[in-house]
């Protein structure tokens, strides 16, 4: 009988353990009900529009995005010059509260006569409008971009920065109309793959995270300050100051060949 009440207190105690274990794994929960989704299938462009400047949403100009080995590419060598042909390719669906991330980075040369002020230079732009409701000839939607830049060899060159065509952002309780504020990334020179994260948080806060690391954070994305040419007003037509609340995610091409592969998006409680 002694014998007996032993084995049932040692299985009850056997038991309580494994409840109190398992009560000790949130962590592991809590990754297993992440569910991020895959944008790109690594296979085709299926649930993307692109819109190149001079061409009508839809038209893929010169196959300027393009899938190979996996990654999506933005590539050149149907090219003989880049012109204004800028570029942007859009997911599908549009976006409020999420997390995004992916891998890029550059490779091969610049086209002889794109700007300057493009080498080594692409993006992802948040809260975009739509593709249909660009000009003709816009040359960028209007959004948010978290620019990608790769480093020349030289002076340090940051990654993961801000621009705003077509919009603003606060910082520090200051609203700014700066076009592009610098991160506090590391330079990435050559084409090496670098992880970006964006943590977008509806028209609250947006953090860029590069590698791991965050570099830089901002709030109240707005319409306003101008600085996007080719806009139709008949197709978007929305007052200064109006709250970026949402929006398309888009890929850009500037004249420079960019891959980008792994891209994903958890969207977020709202």
């Amino acid at each position: 009988m002694k014998l007996k009440l032993n084995f049932s207190s040692f299985l009850i105690l056997m038991l309580i353990v494994v409840i109190s274990c398992k009560k000790d794994e949130p962590k592991k929960d809590e990754v297993s009900k992440e569910k991020w989704v895959k944008l790109f299938n690594g296979k085709d462009l299926k649930d993307w529009t692109i819109k190149i400047n001079g061409h009508a949403a839809g038209v893929n100009y010169k196959n300027t995005f393009r899938v190979a080995d996996g990654v999506l590419q933005v590539n050149y060598d149907e090219y003989d010059k880049f012109g204004e042909s800028f570029g942007h390719i859009f997911y599908n669906k549009k976006f409020s509260n999420y997390r995004l991330r992916l891998e890029y980075r550059f490779t091969g040369e610049q086209l002889s006569d794109g700007p300057g002020w493009a080498k080594r230079n692409s993006g992802i732009m948040l809260h975009c409008q739509s593709p249909e409701s660009m000009g003709l000839n816009q040359t960028f939607p209007v959004c948010i971009e978290a620019q990608f830049l790769g480093g020349l060899g030289t002076d340090p060159r940051s990654t993961g920065n801000v621009c705003t065509p077509g919009t603003n952002i606060m910082m520090a309780g200051e609203l700014l109309t700066t076009h592009c504020i610098e991160s506090s990334s590391d330079t990435y020179n050559g084409d090496q793959w670098v992880e970006a994260e964006l943590l977008v948080m509806n028209d609250s806060i947006i953090r860029h995270i590069i590698n791991g690391q965050s570099v830089l954070v901002y709030y109240k994305p707005q319409i306003g300050n101008g600085g996007v040419d080719g806009i139709d007003e008949n197709k978007w037509n929305v007052a200064d100051g109006t709250p970026l609340k949402n929006g398309f995610i888009s890929l850009q091409s500037e004249s420079h060949p960019v891959e980008f592969r792994n891209i994903e998006i958890l969207e977020l409680n709202k």
